[in-house]
């Protein structure tokens, strides 16, 4: 059979700009080149500044992955200067980290990834009564009536009457990989709208203890400028703890009973996606939620895993390792950057030089990160995999009914639907950290205790200092120099970085690349099936890369006051 290139550019439904360029021959994919289209160029700005303002401009990389940006941009300086961190602040930040990865992945499954299984044209042919009784089925949640299915019916009916579409437009209704009954797809379009207004519940959340989302305004070295005081309106105090308890419930209860029992549903009617899209078996993720003061322990832990093998799992204590420190690299072999060398990125370099796309060449502005030589995959799978490698108790317990449920074992987890299904537990699970998070500051803060900072000066001579962070998308990490109070040099190393990496200088591809490999594609014209899997991954290429002019033109310029 011919071969053929197809070229999906932009990919939609993710943050930032992504091409992907793939060999279909017959109805599989046989090649593929992930080529991230913009320039980020924030370690350029960065050079110059106060180490101790690098978080305000670090979590401006993207509009999306926000609080992820401020909360490593942080701990690289206090990972720099060894500063201990409050019992307070840090229950703070991971009640901001928590309910921030709850809102993205309430975001990701309904509102970026959900249209790739779901036809809502099919939903018009729905019987509400019937998908009520299905709805009914899988979850106790009081929305689920027929009342509310018509409605959203209806509705629906008058945007197709009207040609209006909106947001539902420009699918591929009718396509043949579509497989969903109508009242299945009318169940995940009722639930479409619904998260909207959850993934708000969750922002607000944030908002509370961040000051303003999706920026948040309260991190400093050594802690949060969340002044702490039961006694005061203008602080933290049982009002606002009682108002992010009520939020938090309220989302861990959809979460819970809406997008996880959807989730599920959905994974076992594609079953065969458990097949496809594996790629890159090598998993790195870091431990999270620090519950000491000098980040020495950890909730969740880190490792590392070589081929899907769990029983050798490489486990990863606290953000110092060296073995983490020390191993990775990032190669600029075929990204718009000088040189062809892998760099540490504490000697990292952000040399941009662009020429076309060159499928033998170079052909992104992404560099290829790798842990010990070789390209891994991050992200909620990986996380999921070395929890379960570990023993945790509530991961195991998911995966294992998750698996008797959908009648799938571990090694399908390595898959397209594997991934879905892995964020949709690590939401159950960041869910319920938020509220034990939230219990561990109030019980904290009346035992006495209601320091939520440490005064850290930043003194004259040269530090470096990494700081780790298991974000929503996966492990990412910024790297810092600073010399007599000023950088001198910043590289962020971010999730989608790892997973949209292009080929290295060995010629191994990226995560995305080596997941398309052998996927199916029904209809060269509309290859649903690409999309579904690079979607599986959640890409944000904004983190990974940001805007520039290929002839060196000004494009914009801001005046800060």
């Amino acid at each position: 059979m011919a071969t053929r290139t197809i070229t999906l550019d932009p990919i939609t439904r993710i943050e930032g700009h992504l091409r992907i360029d793939a060999e279909v021959n017959g109805d599989k994919v046989t090649n593929a080149w992930s080529s991230a289209q913009m320039w980020r160029g924030l370690e350029i700005i960065l050079k110059g500044k106060e180490p101790q303002d690098a978080w305000i401009f670090a979590q401006r990389i993207c509009g999306v992955c926000t609080t992820v940006h401020a909360i490593a941009s942080i701990r690289s300086v206090e990972n720099a200067l060894k500063a201990p961190v409050p019992l307070n602040a840090n229950y703070i930040r991971n009640i901001i980290i928590a309910q921030h990865a709850v809102q993205d992945h309430i975001v990701h499954f309904y509102h970026l990834s959900a249209l790739d299984w779901v036809d809502v044209l099919s939903a018009l042919k729905a019987d509400p009564n019937k998908t009520a009784q299905i709805a009914q089925s899988i979850s106790d949640w009081p929305g689920n009536s027929p009342t509310e299915f018509k409605a959203v019916q209806e509705k629906l009916k008058s945007f197709a009457a009207g040609g209006k579409l909106g947001i539902f437009s420009s699918g591929y209704w009718g396509h043949p990989a579509m497989k969903l009954p109508p009242e299945v797809n009318l169940m995940a379009v009722a639930h479409y709208l619904k998260a909207l207004d959850y993934q708000r519940k969750a922002a607000q959340a944030v908002a509370v203890l961040g000051g303003k989302n999706p920026h948040i305004q309260n991190l400093c070295v050594g802690g949060v400028a969340t002044a702490i005081n039961m006694d005061n309106l203008a602080t933290l105090n049982m009002e606002r703890l009682s108002l992010m308890r009520t939020l938090m419930e309220e989302t861990r209860d959809f979460v819970k009973q809406v997008y996880y029992p959807d989730l599920v549903a959905i994974a076992a009617a594609y079953k065969e996606w458990f097949s496809y899209g594996a790629g890159v078996t090598n998993y790195l993720a870091v431990p999270e939620f620090p519950e000491d003061t000098t980040s020495t322990k950890f909730s969740l832990p880190g490792g590392f895993i070589t081929q899907g093998d769990l029983e050798k799992t490489r486990f990863i204590k606290n953000h110092s390792d060296d073995y983490l420190v020390s191993n990775i690299q990032e190669s600029v072999a075929h990204a718009w950057y000088e040189g062809n060398s892998a760099l540490h990125p504490w000697q990292g370099e952000t040399k941009a030089v662009y020429s076309d796309f060159k499928a033998d060449g170079k052909y992104s502005w992404c560099k290829a990160p790798r842990f010990a030589n070789q390209p891994v995959q991050v992200g909620p799978l990986a996380q999921m995999l070395i929890c379960y490698a570990h023993g945790d108790v509530r991961v195991k317990k998911l995966v294992d009914e998750a698996n008797a449920k959908i009648g799938i074992s571990m090694k399908d987890h390595h898959s397209t639907m594997g991934r879905h299904l892995a964020r949709g537990i690590r939401a159950c699970l960041m869910a319920d950290y938020s509220l034990e998070q939230l219990d561990k500051l109030t019980a904290n803060i009346a035992s006495g205790d209601q320091t939520y900072a440490n005064r850290i000066e930043i003194p004259n001579g040269q530090f470096k200092g990494v700081g780790f962070h298991e974000a929503a998308r996966g492990t990412l990490s910024h790297w810092i120099v600073f010399k007599d109070k000023k950088i001198e040099n910043y590289q962020a190393v971010v999730p989608s970085t790892w997973n949209a990496s292009p080929r290295d200088e060995k010629g191994a591809m990226g995560p995305y690349e080596a997941s398309l490999v052998g996927n199916p594609v029904a209809d060269a014209e509309k290859p649903l099936e690409v999309v579904r899997t690079i979607h599986s991954f959640d890409p944000c290429i904004a983190c990974a890369v940001h805007a520039v002019d290929p002839e060196g033109r000004e494009i914009t310029k801001v005046k800060v006051l």
